[in-house]
């Protein structure tokens, strides 16, 4: 029962850490990517911008810790 468990606790996790990652692609990376390459509709550097990539950036930070925080339940 522990292998099937633990095996289930870390396809949890997994799923979480990928949302993270979405996450943060989605709300930091991919603003920053657009403005550097100088594309049309790229957000405007604006405080706005960087509050809601700070708002994107600590979701998915949150995420992580939530799917580290799933592993602990793992059993030897």
């Amino acid at each position: 029962m522990n292998t099937t468990h633990n095996g289930q606790t870390k396809l949890l996790a997994t799923g979480i850490n990928n949302i993270a990652v979405a996450f943060i692609v989605i709300g930091v990376v991919t603003p920053v990517t657009a403005v550097s390459f100088g594309i049309a509709v790229a957000p405007a550097p604006s405080l706005a911008t960087a509050f809601f990539a700070g708002v994107w950036f600590c979701a998915g930070a949150g995420l992580h810790i939530l799917a580290r925080r799933a592993l602990r339940s793992l059993k030897s």
